[in-house]
């Protein structure tokens, strides 16, 4: 069975290929069309498609449109109702709508050779789920989903056992924990429907002290649902304009919003507990890509396991719908990993290097050369493998930095063109982080805060956030042996075993994928060493 997904009606459009229950490709449409996010989530560009990371995906496995016996579209029109039934200001929905009807249509022109009789519609929140709970190595667990909008709602709750959905709750909109933190990412003068991130991290920075006037519009209602609409953000905090510095109310607004949404995530979590009864959560949904809210709900809440899928977004929901296709063919495969994307070989990127006519050396261990370069203080630039799907770098696209010197997160967040006040992560070896972190572990994906060891706070300033937390990443070697080996060279010369892992890119751009964006990253950007592959190219030599 051949299942092609797709994700692309709303933001961050997508494609995954599942061969026989196996996960062979996904890649994201921004990492070949270098467009943050693919597109900007508008009735008006419903009907683009990731129509090159799909034809990436079928190349991986020698296949043609022709070949599919079903591709998986991760939006459901029949299910949809009008905006204003449901409580939205959208006066264009009906214009997605309708590009979500014809969307077969467009696929078999964009993909020559597909049946379009064998596009099937999955239900968004199911194609997320389904990302979720087959894709995690606990084949039973209970899901949770919660985004901005699916169809017509906003959530869901549900169990899988046996490799079947059993759908408990849905929270319909307005109503909406995605659409409230979304609000409130304008209001504090960032990119809706992308940076959100940042009012997480400028949370940190403030006190909750609008919780209780936030608790008027956003609380749990009892029965797995909740009420999350119509917050006057304006009477809480002037807003902020796009450059303009951000202020103490604004960071107060930020903290009392994540504060009220892991409020109503743990209510959410305890009474799905109750009704399910399983021992693992997985979660999806763009809310799932909130460490500090995901971090309380493994801390405070009923789980023994609690698994994110990295690709928590609607990215994600192209694998989510291809693996829900391939759950009616018998128990798909767990997800082997989000190294998923692009790669090449090392005679790839030596072509790649003599046509950029670079000085390039190949040492007899690029681990060893990075850890070299890092105990220097240098900044590296890490290509190795393949691209990770999702939008976190978890060592194959990645900017590395010595996490000793607490100078090094401006010096990061300078290079990348980013705001002061944004983290910076560590990875970590996966049987060392018990001894410098408190929090869940492992951590593979970075999708949890964790507390930093009181005696190591000193020792490795740049990877420490405000309030003393880390979004870590573990490294196990049996995964990544290179960047394990990495580590283990970067610690025999510093004594540090933490190494700063940001994504490597910059500013408004998405993450590198390609030998030409590492280049063209490399060479405007203030990095000392591009890893590529096996091979080295140091400033000084390329642009001395």
């Amino acid at each position: 069975m051949r299942i092609l997904g797709i994700n692309a009606l709303f933001h961050d459009p997508a494609a995954a290929l599942v061969v026989d229950g196996r996960t062979v490709a996904a890649a994201e449409e921004e990492r070949f069309s270098r467009r943050k996010h693919g597109k900007r989530p508008l009735p008006f560009s419903a009907w683009e498609l990731p129509q090159q990371s799909a034809r990436w995906c079928l190349e991986q496995a020698g296949l043609g449109p022709e070949d599919l016996d079903a591709v998986a579209y991760s939006f459901d029109p029949k299910l949809a109702r009008p905006a204003a039934q449901m409580g939205l200001d959208d006066p264009w929905d009906p214009l997605r709508l309708e590009y979500a009807r014809r969307a077969p249509g467009f696929l078999a022109e964009a993909l020559p050779g597909l049946d379009p009789d064998r596009v099937v519609f999955v239900p968004h929140h199911v194609a997320h789920a389904a990302s979720a709970g087959p894709a995690s190595p606990h084949p039973d667990n209970d899901v949770l989903v919660l985004d901005g909008r699916g169809e017509s709602a906003s959530h869901l709750a549900g169990r899988y056992r046996d490799g079947k959905l059993d759908t408990l709750a849905a929270q319909g909109l307005p109503d909406s924990l995605g659409l409230v933190y979304e609000e409130l990412t304008a209001h504090l003068g960032f990119l809706r429907s992308s940076d959100e991130y940042k009012v997480m991290a400028l949370a940190s920075y403030g006190t909750p002290r609008f919780l209780p006037q936030l608790r008027q519009y956003v609380h749990p209602t009892g029965h797995g649902g909740f009420r999350a609409h119509g917050v006057d953000w304006g009477s809480l905090a002037p807003p902020r304009a796009k450059d303009e510095p951000w202020t103490r109310d604004h960071a107060d607004l930020a903290a009392s919003a994540q504060a009220v949404l892991e409020e109503v995530l743990l209510e959410l979590v305890h009474w799905l507990h109750g009704e399910a009864g399983g021992e693992t959560l997985t979660m999806a949904g763009g809310v799932a890509l909130n460490c500090v809210a995901n971090s309380k709900i493994a801390a405070r809440g009923p789980y023994r396991n609690v698994w994110v899928q990295p690709a928590a977004g609607d990215a994600g929901t192209a694998l989510g719908g291809a693996l829900h296709l391939a759950a009616n063919e018998g128990a798909p495969q767990p997800m082997p990993g989000p190294a998923l994307g692009r790669g090449w070989s090392d005679e790839e990127l030596r072509a790649w290097l003599e046509r950029a006519a670079v000085p390039y050396e190949r040492p007899d261990d690029i681990a060893e050369t990075v850890a070299e370069e890092l105990a220097r203080d240098g900044v590296v630039a890490w290509f190795q493998g393949r691209s990770e799907y999702g939008p976190r770098a978890l060592g194959h696209r990645s900017l590395l930095a010595h996490p000793g010197r607490a100078e090094n997160l401006e010096r990061l967040n300078h290079v990348k063109g980013r705001e002061e006040f944004r983290p910076v992560a560590p990875m970590v070896a996966a049987g060392r982080a018990h001894e410098l972190f408190a929090g869940p572990l492992p951590s593979p994906y970075m999708l949890f805060v964790h507390e930093v060891a009181a005696e190591w706070r000193e020792r490795i300033p740049a990877v420490v956030h405000v309030d003393g937390t880390a979004r870590i990443q573990t490294v196990d070697e049996r995964d990544e042996p290179l960047v394990a080996r990495m580590l283990a060279a970067f610690e025999r010369r510093t004594g540090l075993p933490v190494v700063v892992n940001t994504s490597l890119n910059t500013a408004g751009r998405p993450m590198v994928d390609d030998p030409r964006d590492a280049l063209e990253c490399f060479g405007s950007a203030p990095v000392d060493l591009l890893a590529l592959g096996p091979f080295a190219v140091r400033r000084g030599r390329a642009f001395g």
